[in-house]
């Protein structure tokens, strides 16, 4: 993949207007990302979970490019990036860390940068705040996590299903977990246009969604698991983004990152500012209202 890819089909384009390149990235895989703003303005660098994409940040994005440059990039295998096999790709956390690192290098190279994270963006995201925090400058946070599950805590019922054999099948082979999270990531029905962007990068081949499952198959669950270790030294670093102007906006009605997720979240940092969305789903910005992307442009100005 060396074009622009084009839009997948049925997707409506007045939702998602922006101006979109492709990094090639060492391992030769071809990262989708957005650019858009002002080249001179400040950065804003916003990472998307699973099983979303830039997608996702559409409206926040809208909210902030007349004043920032909006670099929102598609992890490999998601969105409109390159969709390499299992023998092209390893599909762990360190290999999303790994490729954010190359990628703002290269396109935002000794910049200092304002960062949103969502689900597995905090992840990915937050690992490399955590290793560069002299290249941060502001933090928003939203429905996210960054640090190995409690010994106490279990995964939500949809996670655990999302990881057995059958769970696997019928995401890999029928869309199951980026269809349902439509559903089930949202207080308020979507509407068909959206939920459809969503979902959009992911329809057709199995190939297309193998990224959503091995996602959730990379969910660290004991020391063993590959992506322990990288989250286990991203926990022992985040203090070093305590003194970073933070917004916390968390949604009450997530049925993946509960409010125990947002206590560990304030023992980090507990000056950070909290904006807690009693009518919010999993998929923040899709329940939160105008004000809240509001919110979010005063806390980055």
């Amino acid at each position: 993949m060396t074009e622009l890819p084009a839009l997948p089909a049925g997707m409506e384009p007045s939702l998602y207007p922006f101006e979109r390149k492709l990094y090639a990235l060492a391992s030769g895989h071809h990262m989708h990302y957005v650019d858009d703003g002002p080249s001179d303005a400040p950065v804003a660098v916003m990472v998307h979970g699973n099983p979303t994409w830039s997608f996702y940040y559409r409206k926040l994005i809208q909210t902030l490019n007349s004043e920032f440059r909006c670099l929102v990039p598609d992890h490999i295998g998601m969105g409109l990036s390159s969709r390499p096999s299992d023998q092209d790709y390893s599909y762990t956390l360190q290999s999303r860390l790994d490729d954010f690192t190359e990628w703002l290098d290269a396109v935002a190279p000794n910049t200092t940068v304002d960062l949103i994270v969502h689900d597995w963006g905090g992840a990915i995201g937050m690992s490399w705040a955590a290793r560069h925090p002299e290249r941060v400058r502001r933090i928003v946070l939203l429905n996210t996590w960054a640090f190995n599950i409690p010994e106490d805590e279990q995964l939500p019922r949809a996670l655990s299903f999302a990881r057995t054999g059958l769970g696997g099948f019928l995401i890999n082979r029928f869309n199951a977990f980026s269809g349902l999270a439509t559903r089930m990531a949202t207080a308020k029905k979507l509407d068909q246009a959206t939920a459809h962007g969503l979902v959009a990068p992911y329809l057709g081949k199995p190939s297309q969604r193998l990224a959503t499952l091995r996602f959730v198959q990379d969910i660290p669950l004991k020391e063993s698991d590959p992506a322990w270790a990288v989250l286990d030294e991203t926990e022992s670093k985040l203090h070093e983004l305590a003194d970073k102007p933070i917004l916390i906006g968390w949604g009450a009605k997530d049925f993946v990152f509960n409010d125990r997720v947002l206590d560990e979240w304030r023992k980090h940092y507990p000056n950070a500012e909290l904006e807690y969305l009693k009518g919010v789903g999993h998929y923040t910005l899709e329940d939160a209202g105008p004000e809240f992307f509001d919110r979010i442009l005063e806390h980055l100005k």
